[in-house]
């Protein structure tokens, strides 16, 4: 079910000339008629909320065959308030978006992507340790992104956008080495949420493998030189 706002105009039930009267029978109606509204509401069955996750790698052990020296620190996914809330968001049209009622993320999209991310760049084995910015230690580089798209479009067909940004800085010049820019509208196969959500984490995976398969290419070469 989408989340829809109506707007509707009211008015005063009561004129300026004169007021309602209702006889003792009249009340006794409008209050029967009240609790069995009451009574037929309680006892509907509600709608149950379904929620959704993205899928995230296992992690391997420190100190990989193949890793590196390099402490890789990741800073939080930088989005609009519509990514850091459970909604799943879909586009109403171009200057307009909306959120499902009864469908929702586990996290946040931008926790769920950091998370997605922090746990492939751990698995690859190619670093000495990887975390978030938030645990306060010190890191050779950090990995900043911010999120821009991630929600359901339909314009051309049904598809899900996800829309990404990356920087990497080094921490002991303070400059910008390496930049990462991903955008994406991935074919949605059905016209459900379940299709929607799966076809948003493909795309997300594929984000990430990008930002991995980058950042092994600028190390392998930095540290060559």
């Amino acid at each position: 079910m989408k989340k829809k706002i109506l707007k509707r105009n009211t008015r005063d039930a009561f004129s300026s000339a004169g007021r309602f009267r209702f006889g003792p029978a009249k009340f006794v109606g409008l209050a029967l008629v009240a609790i069995l509204g009451t009574l037929m509401t309680g006892c509907g069955a509600a709608r149950p909320m379904r929620y959704y996750q993205l899928t995230v790698p296992r992690d391997m052990s420190a100190g990989a065959p193949n890793a590196t020296g390099i402490s890789l620190a990741l800073g939080p996914l930088v989005s609009s308030h519509l990514y850091r809330e459970d909604r799943i968001v879909y586009a109403a049209g171009p200057e307009e978006m909306g959120t499902y009622e009864f469908q929702r993320w586990t996290e946040p999209p931008a926790e769920m992507i950091s998370e997605v991310l922090l746990r492939t760049l751990r698995a690859s084995g190619r670093y000495r340790d990887v975390y978030s910015l938030r645990s306060g230690s010190q890191a050779d580089f950090l990995l900043r992104g911010r999120l821009y798209d991630f929600k359901e479009v339909s314009a051309n067909g049904l598809s899900a956008r996800v829309t990404l940004e990356f920087q990497l800085k080094d921490m002991k010049t303070g400059s910008t080495v390496w930049s990462h820019f991903y955008g994406h509208d991935e074919p949605v196969n059905g016209k459900d949420v379940p299709a929607i959500v799966e076809a948003l984490d493909k795309n997300v995976q594929r984000a990430v493998g990008e930002v991995n398969s980058g950042l092994e290419q600028y190390f392998s070469t930095a540290t060559s030189k």
